[in-house]
């Protein structure tokens, strides 16, 4: 799985979009390093007429950025011929100066005697994001001294550059999802089926009546004390139900919070091992494991908080469920949970609900003494008006009692049900309010996360460096190289994200650089932690030309595509040039789309370009396209 930022539309354009439109889009595809869709969306705009300085600056930029001029087509020779011959030149701005500089460069090319110094200066002397384009895109099509010059610049560019703007401390947020808001929990409404308020409701009146008799016979007996006992027996009772209720109330919440916290749930034996359940529970173990309190240990921890763990993931489950958004939207959420978790646990509050639940003395108090006050005087009331009425007063005491029990157990059950909806809807609103706070904090943190443009040059500069690494290693200088190339795939489980419409980047790279030089190939295998900026050669191979026998992409029954280069000698090289994964298609996106994005931007297209040449015709192909060069100079 992967992210997808739905907020960077930096790559959408419309199917009616204007020649404007299409030209902005193709610099922004040309920072993204999706040449060949850059190209195309700034040739369409120029031929739409739409034909500015700094059209025609990023339209030559787009044709030669990355390639040598061995690797364009007769078409786009020709293109390039045509616009170095008019070389026209509409205004007079930096986009105008850094045109001028970039069609003497690249006429340079065809003339051995280009003085090298002055075109230099040229360039040094322009506005700096002029000067940083024609560095980042022309390291492979000059030649001769120029080239080595430029590419000196264009490293010690790299070098300034690659951990700019806060990198290290930033790059990780791209792969972060744009978090999903906080939902309150659902608290479940008071299930009071019609059957209980039919008992309560009866009971209640039966008692009462039963009651009033009874009342009427002892004021029939004349007897002032024992009538004034009836009546303070009812006022206690009032007083002690009421507080016998709260003090249910609280030993029964305590009972289920015990259980909640205390026992951990089963797994549900029919949950999907990929599923969102068992997802959403890995995360919390995993949360729960790294957020250890100084100084527990974590197995302690672990069992002790087992119950916590496996109440949280139900309530996320149940809130999340129905969303049917990805787990990763939500691990801030988790995330936040189990922290808060931890510091309960520091500040002695974890376990504070038992403190909170348990019933004051006083209200214990006035529940037993209520009660012995109702039944005592109850008694008494019942034994004066059996001396009046001895059948009648039985009768109503017997009903008294069967409809005081009925009307005491519905009551208590309706009471509860209502305490214990509200209970839970104050902890909901607490619990969503302390979300919404880190809701915030987090997107606040979030709030800087890098462009694909920034992604984009980064690694670009990452290159850079990595191949001044390799020139060093071989003791070769820019020029000695007929072309270069690399192809960036992800490496193992590494993570992966990108923007709308756009390519897959990668937070662990693995990079294949190939270096044609006249004596043969240098391969370089590496590794690159993109995050750090830190890199490891895996590996190095030399061999001729005459060595290659094959080369090919192949696409595996997953989807992915496999780089795959044949030896004469037997030996394979493979490599995995893009993630089988699932795209994870956003609305407007197509099937292809994001892999030709992701191919155009890893260089695998112009390795296959120059290799396939290779393989076919040897040494023969840089001796063919050396005479070509020859015939090219000849002609300007």
């Amino acid at each position: 799985m992967g992210t997808v930022h739905g907020d960077l539309h930096a790559y959408v354009i419309s199917a009616d979009a204007s020649p404007e439109e299409k030209f902005e889009v193709g610099v922004r595809c040309l920072d993204g390093d999706m040449i060949s869709r850059a190209w195309r969306l700034i040739s369409e705009a120029f031929m739409a007429g739409y034909r500015t300085d700094k059209v025609c600056f990023y339209r030559l930029l787009a044709l030669v950025s990355g390639r040598t001029r061995r690797e364009l087509s007769k078409e786009e020779t020709a293109v390039l011929q045509k616009a170095l011959s008019s070389q026209h030149v509409a205004g007079d701005d930096v986009w105008a100066e850094g045109l001028e500089v970039l069609h003497r460069l690249l006429d340079s090319t065809r003339k051995s005697d280009a003085d090298s110094r002055v075109l230099l200066k040229e360039v040094n002397e322009l506005d700096p994001i002029q000067r940083s384009l024609i560095l980042r895109h022309l390291e492979s099509f000059l030649e001769g001294p120029l080239k080595n010059q430029m590419w000196h610049q264009a490293w010690s560019l790299a070098e300034e550059k690659r951990m700019a703007g806060d990198r290290a401390d930033r790059v990780w947020k791209f792969f972060e999802p744009t978090p999903a808001r906080p939902q309150a929990r659902q608290s479940r409404p008071p299930v009071i089926p019609m059957p209980v308020w039919i008992r309560a409701g009866t009971a209640t009146a039966v008692f009462a009546m039963a009651w009033i008799h009874i009342g009427y016979l002892v004021v029939q007996a004349g007897r002032i004390s024992a009538f004034l006992a009836y009546l303070l027996s009812v006022a206690c009772g009032f007083f002690g139900a009421r507080d016998g209720v709260e003090w249910r109330f609280r030993v029964t919440r305590r009972r289920a919070k015990d259980e909640e916290y205390g026992t951990p749930r089963p797994r549900a034996t029919n949950a999907s091992p990929g599923g969102f359940a068992r997802q959403v529970e890995h995360r919390f173990d995993h949360y729960f494991a790294i957020y250890v309190p100084q100084g527990v240990d974590r197995d302690f921890w672990l069992a002790t908080t087992a119950g916590i763990r496996r109440s949280l993931r139900d309530e996320v489950v149940t809130v999340y469920r129905e969303s049917r958004i990805g787990v990763e939207k939500i691990a801030w959420l988790i995330r936040h949970r189990a922290g808060d978790v931890r510091t309960r646990w520091k500040n002695g509050t974890l376990w504070s609900y038992r403190d909170e639940l348990t019933t004051p003395p006083s209200v214990k108090a006035v529940t037993v003494f209520g009660a012995t006050a109702f039944v005592a005087g109850g008694l008494w009331a019942v034994g004066v008006a059996m001396s009046t009425g001895p059948l009648s007063a039985a009768g109503s005491a017997g009903v008294a009692l069967a409809g005081g029990w009925i009307a005491v157990r519905a009551w208590l059950y309706i009471i509860l049900e209502h305490r214990r909806y509200t209970a839970d809807m104050v902890e909901s609103m607490q619990t969503k309010e302390s979300d919404e706070v880190a809701f915030a904090r987090w997107r606040e943190k979030l709030a800087d996360k890098p462009k694909d443009r920034e992604m984009a040059a980064w690694l670009d500069y990452d290159r850079k460096v990595l191949l001044n690494k390799a020139l060093q290693h071989y003791e070769l200088k820019m020029s000695d190289v007929i072309a270069h190339a690399f192809i960036e795939t992800p490496a193992a489980s590494s993570a992966r994200a990108r923007a709308l419409r756009g390519p897959w980047r990668y937070k662990k790279y693995r990079l294949l650089m190939f270096l044609l030089t006249a004596d043969g190939v240098r391969e370089l295998t590496i590794t690159l932690d993109f995050e750090q900026g830190s890199f490891h050669i895996r590996r190095r191979a030399n061999y001729s030309f005459e060595k290659i026998a094959a080369v090919r992409v192949s696409q595996g029954d997953d989807g992915g595509q496999m780089f795959e280069l044949a030896l004469v000698n037997g030996q394979e090289i493979r490599v995995e040039a893009t993630d089988p994964g699932p795209e994870e298609l956003q609305p407007g996106e197509e099937p292809k789309m994001v892999s030709e994005a992701t191919l155009d931007a890893s260089g695998l297209h112009r390795t296959l370009h120059i290799l396939e040449g290779i393989a076919a015709e040897g040494k023969g192909w840089i001796t063919q396209e050396h005479h070509r060069e020859g015939k090219e100079r000849g002609a300007a």
